[in-house]
């Protein structure tokens, strides 16, 4: 934009041609002390002085607007509205009614130049300061009637239009902050994706690539078979990442209890799995999605750092005090210490990777909950969601 707004600097020579364009067009109203000085039959020194000081006036009125917006503080513009304000004194006492005109410059200018909390301080201020000279001056009773309503429309506008762009510009910066949010959303919600989505397809990949190295050359068929499936895992693990970039990926309870039994058989780990999953009717979609991703993380981490021999898999739907919930239980014999290590980085320590960290979010999103931690004999991780779609808590008012 080519314009600048009230309160604000000009940036460059277009924009302080078009502020001053903008400002001059006012300085027509000073049409009655240059009459004044032309036709008013001073003497040559007073016009001489009135010129100067008509001059003064003006640059200081500029220098006030055009530097507003440079970081000043109140003191020092409310100073500079003081210089106006007794220039305006001395020359409408001294040169007569017809220079009452310029404080409805000095109002204009402290609605333009503070903040409104000033301002309706100093405007109000200013027209009576207005009144008191046009009070003191021979005639300026009849100009105070046509000046002081102005004065005060002109500087209360000037503090609204001021507030108004403040705002405008206010919601521009949080609308800026809003768009980056969302942006950083979606980078956490593609790389939490992408991290579910490639430890366990990777895993899968690495323990079949050892089974069939293992098998050849004693038994190229079975390595042949595990080849064929390193494959297919690749080819879906393409696919997933695809629709994860996308927003579109929607992983299925039923899918992932199958891709939980091949990871754990190919893993050499007993596998306990329910062969039937519960009637899933009228549960969401965000519901399933988040209990098949902590099922698919869990297993990762099983096969990956807990050193297990057995892993067992419940999916029961059960009925609580806040309605009909689903619960995924993932429980492993292994050290206890893997499941906590959900990075993939295979270090040690206690604190929640980015796996249950991740886990977490998503269950909170749709209601639900996580509970993960050594269970006697090893880990379990406990994953509840609600099986009805949550309805929004709206209370009376009270």
């Amino acid at each position: 934009m080519s314009g600048v707004g009230i309160g604000q600097r000009p940036r460059n020579g277009r924009q302080r041609a078009m502020k001053f364009l903008w400002t001059g067009i006012w300085l027509a109203y000073l049409s009655a002390p240059v009459t004044d000085l032309l036709h008013g039959g001073h003497s040559a020194g007073v016009r001489l002085l009135g010129w100067i000081g008509l001059a003064a006036f003006v640059a200081w009125y500029f220098v006030l607007i055009f530097r507003t917006g440079r970081g000043e503080t109140n003191r020092l513009v409310l100073g500079s509205l003081a210089v106006l304000a007794a220039q305006s004194t001395v020359l409408a006492l001294t040169l007569g009614r017809e220079w009452l005109v310029l404080f409805v410059y000095v109002s204009v200018a402290s609605g333009a130049a503070l903040p409104l909390r000033l301002a309706r301080l100093t405007i109000p201020a200013c027209s009576a300061l207005l009144t008191a000279v046009a009070l003191s001056v021979p005639g300026g009773e009849a100009y105070l009637a046509s000046l002081l309503l102005p004065a005060l429309l002109g500087g209360f506008s000037m503090a609204g239009v001021r507030e108004l762009i403040h705002t405008t510009r206010e919601l521009r910066e949080a609308r800026a902050t809003v768009a980056q949010l969302a942006a950083n959303e979606e980078r956490l919600r593609l790389a939490r994706d992408l991290h579910d989505l490639l430890g366990h397809s990777l895993s899968l990949i690495t323990l079949k690539s050892e089974l069939a190295g293992r098998m050849l050359p004693d038994r190229p068929e079975e390595a042949a078979r595990q080849v064929s499936d390193i494959e297919q895992v690749s080819r879906q693990a393409l696919v997933d990442v695809r629709e994860a970039v996308t927003g579109y990926r929607r992983p299925r309870l039923a899918t992932e209890l199958a891709g939980a039994r091949d990871a754990l058989t190919a893993a050499g780990i007993t596998a306990e799995l329910p062969a039937d999953i519960p009637d899933l009717t009228g549960v969401p979609d965000d519901t399933e999605s988040a209990l098949a991703w902590a099922l698919r993380e869990a297993v990762t981490n099983v096969v990956r750092h807990s050193g297990a021999h057995r892993c067992s898999v419940d999916l029961v739907r059960r009925q609580t005090l806040d309605g009909p919930a689903l619960e995924l239980t993932v429980d492993d014999d292994g050290t206890g210490a893997g499941g906590i290590q959900t990075d993939g980085s295979g270090g040690s320590g206690g604190n929640p990777g980015t796996g249950l960290t991740g886990l977490t979010e998503r269950l909170e999103k749709v209601g639900g909950t996580l509970e993960a931690g050594p269970a006697g004999h090893g880990f379990r991780l406990v994953a509840r969601a609600p099986a009805a779609a949550v309805t929004p808590d709206v209370g009376s008012g009270a």
